[in-house]
């Protein structure tokens, strides 16, 4: 019976209808194509979705960030500046090609840098290399208002999230 719920249920997971035909299974895994920098990129195949209990794919990472949406960013005011935090996002990055905002009613054009991921140790997610890839932008003081996040996971699906700063702010 497993056998026969499993398709269906990773269908579900990656967008697929339950009912669709066939001709338009292969249009469900194409990867997206996602605006940066004036021109249009692919972001690539998507990765084979196999759970590794490691959390280094969509479909391991897509049900958390779904449930934890409202912690995605973080704003705070500190030493005359706003930093805005992405520390929840980039420790799930290993499921996720790139996450992009912007600021204040501006497109998510401007990406966040990722460190790769450490596959081979037992925490692929950690943060290792805070120097090289930060966990925040610096921003003017008190500047930001909104923030609306994009993130593009390695099963080529998308989502996003709009946030008002006082629904972000740390204290």
């Amino acid at each position: 019976m497993f056998d026969l719920l499993l398709p269906y249920v990773i269908g579900l997971a990656i967008g697929i209808e339950p009912h669709a035909p066939v001709e338009d299974l292969g249009s469900a895994l194409l990867p997206p194509v996602v605006e940066g920098s004036g021109d249009l990129a692919v972001m690539g195949d998507p990765e084979p979705q196999i759970p590794t209990g490691k959390f280094t794919t969509a479909v391991e990472v897509k049900p958390i960030l779904g449930m934890t949406k409202g912690n995605w960013v973080a704003v705070r005011a500190y030493e005359g500046q706003d930093l805005l935090y992405f520390s929840h996002l980039l420790a799930w990055r290993c499921g996720l090609w790139d996450i992009s905002y912007g600021v204040n009613g501006a497109p998510a054009e401007t990406v966040v840098g990722m460190e790769p991921c450490h596959d081979e140790t037992a925490q692929p997610n950690s943060l290792t290399d805070v120097i090289n890839y930060p966990i925040y932008a610096t921003l003017p003081l008190d500047s930001v208002e909104t923030v609306y996040v994009e993130v593009v996971f390695d099963d080529g699906t998308t989502d996003f999230a709009q946030f008002n700063r006082s629904e972000i702010l740390i204290p």
